[in-house]
């Protein structure tokens, strides 16, 4: 995916209303031919999905004019979730923002932070100006509508992300939007949040469109997350049933065939952001990151034919000693030693998170042109578990977390109260999600944050830390943002 619009990446106090949009024959695929100015956009069917096109983009490419990670889960997000939790300590030299992340001593002039909070509002911009504009264009009704509801999709779950970070946050919901927004309350925020996604329902089920876009399931299971966050338990509930109900997704066998290359975009993927080189059209940033962060750097230098892995980031070695040995996702997960070229044992200094490679269909492990996993299958099952939990039905919530250890190879485990049921679900869920941008978003929500941290990581964790700070440059800029507390 690569992004051929240009325009200086702000939020809304900075964003240019002028840029340049792409729109593609293969989805997400770069077709230069297509970049048109907004003075002439706007008027037909392939403008539509254009707009559309250009907020899925956003997702995931490398913007060249930044010169850094900035596609929303290119990296520097889901690498910032698991370093602000037990999972992660970061390994990559002259990176103090990670450091910062990894120890809890960040505050509001994180650079990473400011470069989550950028490209998710220069997203929304994007959604924004394709849900107020797309209802104009003369075309198929219906698509018109998919289109509109696709970018409705986007808005919530970037809405989403932001909230669950930064608490108050400026709530922009059209394509004008004031020089300096007010902060809304949270509340607000998820309130438009359940709106678009509620909207978003109306798109067609999974295997009706084209592969990597929204459709009805993703919309329903992120409505549960949704519903789960903010202590509406029998509609979350409600919601992960409707997409278990719908038949087209369900676990693979084995944990690690969710990661397997050949399995892109089925059952077990509710939504997904994809990554590729277009057939080698476009640069080595617009593929994934996971190899290259997260594989070790001796791969390259003992391993014909890999030549980028850099190690950047690696698993808690505590956390990887709280798998059993008997887990299967404890092998699938993580490497600390591999067989050289030369067929020689290689001992690895630190435990590394290698669940991305698929190194028989990825031998180089250098491009990983695999998926980023927004919303696994298992992670629905593991939403109506927590839900039935919260409503007191513990024979349901163990049985449906159960279908998660069953497939890990561990035996049943079983909750009565819902502190045990929390304890549970801290554990699997900590499991399960290596590496896929959620631990501190479940650690904050089921309140085990401090804790957990402080167990594992041997540090003190502030109570400050249940929320991210607002980017001080962005405060410069904008005297209505608020700063969360302690900060």
């Amino acid at each position: 995916m690569k992004s051929v619009y240009n325009f200086p990446i702000k939020t809304y106090s900075g964003l240019l209303c002028v840029f340049l949009l792409f729109s593609c024959s293969d989805f997400l695929e770069e077709n230069p031919e297509n970049q048109v100015a907004t003075s002439n956009y706007y008027t037909t069917a392939q403008d539509a999905l254009a707009a559309v096109n250009s907020v899925y983009a956003n997702l995931g490419a490398y913007d060249a004019s930044r010169g850094n990670t900035s596609g929303v889960y290119h990296s520097t997000f889901w690498v910032t979730q698991g370093l602000a939790s037990d999972e992660m300590n970061n390994n990559q030299l002259g990176t103090p923002q990670y450091d910062q992340l990894g120890t809890f001593t960040h505050n509001a002039e994180n650079v990473a932070l400011q470069e989550i909070w950028e490209v998710h509002y220069k997203t929304i911009y994007l959604a924004n100006v394709a849900i107020a504009r797309i209802p104009a264009i003369e075309m198929d009704e219906t698509l018109r509508d998919r289109y509109v509801n696709e970018a409705k999709f986007l808005r919530g779950l970037l809405y989403f992300n932001l909230v669950r970070m930064f608490g108050q946050i400026p709530l922009v919901i059209t394509e004008d939007a004031p020089l300096n927004p007010e902060a809304a309350p949270a509340e607000e925020v998820y309130d438009q949040i359940i709106s678009d996604l509620t909207d978003a329902e109306a798109l067609p089920p999974d295997g009706e469109i084209q592969e990597g876009r929204a459709t009805r399931g993703a919309a329903q299971a992120l409505l549960a997350k949704v519903y789960l966050r903010t202590g509406a338990y029998e509609l979350a509930s409600d919601k992960a049933s409707d997409v278990m109900e719908s038949e087209l997704y369900g676990l693979w066998d084995r944990f690690k065939d969710a990661f397997r290359i050949e399995n892109r975009g089925g059952k077990e993927a509710v939504f997904s952001v994809g990554f590729g080189d277009a057939g080698g059209a476009i640069s080595f940033w617009e593929v994934g990151q996971f190899n290259v962060r997260l594989l070790p750097p001796a791969l390259s230098a003992e391993v014909d034919g890999i030549s980028n892995t850099q190690g950047w980031q690696i698993a808690n070695d505590n956390m990887y000693g709280t798998f059993a040995t008997a887990d299967e996702r404890r092998e699938d997960t993580f490497m600390t030693s591999f067989v050289a070229s030369d067929n020689s044992t290689v001992n690895l200094d630190h435990v590394y998170i290698d669940k991305y490679w698929d190194a028989e269909a990825d031998p180089t492990a250098g491009g990983s042109f695999n998926d980023f996993p927004v919303i696994r299958y298992a992670d629905v099952l593991l939403t109506y578990a927590e839900a039935q939990a919260r409503l007191g039905n513990f024979d349901i919530a163990n049985d449906y977390l159960n279908k998660i250890r069953q497939r890990a190879n561990l035996g049943d485990a079983e909750a009565g109260n819902m502190e045990d049921f929390i304890d549970l679900l801290v554990e699997e869920r900590g499991k399960e999600f290596v590496g896929e941008g959620q631990r501190w978003f479940d650690l904050t929500r089921l309140g085990r944050l401090r804790q957990r941290v402080e167990a594992i990581k041997g540090i003190s964790v502030a109570e400050q830390y249940e929320l991210f700070p607002i980017p001080q440059r962005e405060r410069l800029v904008n005297p209505n943002l608020p700063q969360n507390t302690g900060f």
